[in-house]
């Protein structure tokens, strides 16, 4: 019966939003607003040539982390790394116990576009944005874009990689991201960087910050990602739940401390 579940919400649901997508977001364009407030109820800065932006707003994504954010019952710091275009980073702060938002998006166009989202929504004033990726060292590299696909821009060079769109941007490590996430509050940590998930928790769990973080939701797709590694190191940190959102060689897994 789960696995019925799975295949229902995660392809045909899913697939059925991809369909929509494409078929309306012509139409859409063709309106020229200023803003358009997406599935998830935020507003977001129009960039209709985007597949990562007309997931935002047809809701492609599924609800799995939005129902997670906005139901957090305590106070909280949501720490978006990967933020893109902020949908995460805006939905959370639609929760009053969100009491700061720290989102790193290295990416200078796509950044442009996540502070112009942030401006257009609630939570500006409790949003702190770091045009940074975290990684293994500090300094800067070659990352590569595609103009029509934002969210599969991948420091962790996978093969495909056709270097057509490629920027350079700063990075940062552990020593660095330490004095960022400094606080009290127990921190929601997201992490979507195509690959290079066990690299920025490894960086994460070197940080003295890292004691606080309650709950890494993060991505995983198993053709260039270690899950069981990944698993193995935030089992050492402390946590000891783990739930899977999602099917096939691509999902998503919450990990959460007793």
């Amino acid at each position: 019966m789960a696995s019925l579940s799975a295949f229902w919400r995660y392809g045909v649901v899913k697939t059925a939003r991809k369909w929509r997508a494409a078929a309306l977001s012509p139409l859409l364009a063709a309106r020229g607003e200023a803003a358009v407030r997406s599935s998830y109820g935020v507003l977001m800065v129009p960039n209709w040539q985007d597949t990562t932006f007309r997931y935002c707003i047809f809701g492609t994504y599924g609800r799995d982390l939005a129902d997670l954010l906005l139901g957090y019952p305590e106070d909280f710091v949501f720490v978006d790394i990967g933020a893109n275009q902020g949908l995460y980073s805006l939905i959370a702060a639609q929760n009053p116990r969100c009491r700061r938002i720290i989102a790193f998006e290295p990416v200078p166009a796509t950044h442009a576009r996540l502070a112009a989202n942030v401006a257009l929504n609630d939570g500006a004033a409790r949003t702190v944005l770091h045009p940074l990726a975290i990684a293994d060292s500090a300094g800067e590299v070659t990352i590569n874009v595609a103009a029509d696909h934002t969210g599969t821009a991948s420091l962790a060079g996978r093969e495909g990689s056709s270097g057509a769109g490629d920027v350079t941007i700063r990075t940062i490590n552990a020593p660095l991201v330490d004095p960022l996430l400094a606080g009290e509050l127990p921190m929601f940590v997201k992490i979507d960087v195509e690959g290079l998930e066990a690299v920025v928790i490894a960086e994460l769990a070197k940080t003295a910050s890292f004691s606080r973080v309650a709950a890494i939701f993060y991505e995983v797709d198993d053709r260039w990602a270690n899950a069981r590694e990944i698993e193995t190191r935030l089992r050492a940190s402390g946590f000891t739940r783990f739930a899977k959102y999602g099917r096939g060689h691509h999902y998503d897994v919450l990990a959460t401390r007793s």
